[in-house]
C-alpha cells in the first residue's frame, strides 16, 4: 500500500497508473491486432482451398485366398508311365529265353542262380493276374498296369497266367509267346520261368520284379 504524504506523491501515483493503463490498453490492441491477422489467415486458406470432401473410401471385401486343389502327382505319372509304356507285338523274344526246357528268361546281368530259384519256389508269389479270356489287346494293358503297380507296391514275385490255349483254335496258347515278350520288355522284370505243376505249369509264368525305389 503506498502512503500519499504530499500532493507530489499524489502525482506520482497518477501518474503511475495512468503508465499501467496505457500499457494495457496497448497489450489489448496487439492481441486484438493478432486475432484478426489469424482470422483473416485463416479465411484467406480457405478460400485459396475451396470447398473440402473427404476422400471416399471404397468398400473392401476380406476375401481368404483359395488355396489350389492338391495335385494328384502319383495318378499323373502312371498315366504318363502308360502313355509312354509300348509293348510290341514284334518283339522277338526266341533270342533271349534260355534254351532250357521251360524257356526261362533272365535280364542281362541277372545269374542262372536266380532262375533256379524261381523254379524251386524260393520267392514266395504275392500276386496273380489271370489273362483267362481277355483279347490282345485287354491283355497286354492288364499286364502293363499290373506289373507297373505290383513294382510301384514293393511286391517281388508274382505269378501271370497267359492259359494254355486249350479253347484256342488249332490249340495253340495264343498269349502265352506274347505275354513272354512282354515281359521281357518291362523295365521292372529281372527274371521269369514257367510255374510248376501245382501253380499252373504250362499256363503260367513266375515274374520276378526289381526292389522298389
Amino acid at each position: 500500500m503506498v502512503t500519499v504524504k504530499s500532493l507530489a506523491d499524489l502525482k506520482q501515483v497518477k501518474k503511475a497508473i495512468e503508465t499501467q493503463a496505457k500499457l494495457e490498453a496497448e497489450r489489448k490492441i496487439e492481441a486484438a491486432k493478432k486475432a484478426r491477422q489469424a482470422t483473416a489467415d485463416k479465411d484467406l486458406f480457405q478460400q485459396a482451398a475451396g470447398k473440402v470432401q473427404p476422400l471416399a473410401q471404397p468398400a473392401k471385401a476380406q476375401l481368404k485366398s483359395a488355396k489350389p486343389p492338391p495335385l494328384p502327382l502319383q495318378h499323373q505319372l502312371d498315366e504318363q508311365a502308360a502313355l509312354q509304356e509300348t509293348l510290341s507285338d514284334e518283339f522277338d523274344i526266341s533270342t533271349l529265353l534260355e534254351t532250357d526246357e521251360h524257356l526261362s528268361y533272365r535280364r542281362p546281368g541277372i545269374g542262372t542262380d536266380v532262375t533256379r530259384k524261381l523254379r524251386r519256389g524260393d520267392w514266395a508269389i504275392q500276386r496273380q493276374l489271370d489273362l483267362h479270356g481277355l483279347r490282345t489287346e485287354d491283355a497286354r494293358e492288364a499286364l502293363g498296369q499290373f506289373i507297373r503297380e505290383a513294382h510301384q507296391q514293393g511286391i517281388r514275385c508274382v505269378r501271370v497266367v497267359h492259359g494254355k490255349g486249350l479253347g484256342s483254335p488249332g490249340k495253340t496258347p495264343v498269349l502265352k509267346g506274347r505275354v513272354q515278350s512282354w515281359l521281357a520288355q518291362k523295365q521292372e522284370v529281372l527274371a521269369f520261368v514257367q510255374a510248376r505243376p501245382a501253380e499252373g505249369g504250362a499256363g503260367a509264368l513266375v515274374v520276378l520284379l526289381q526292389p522298389a525305389g
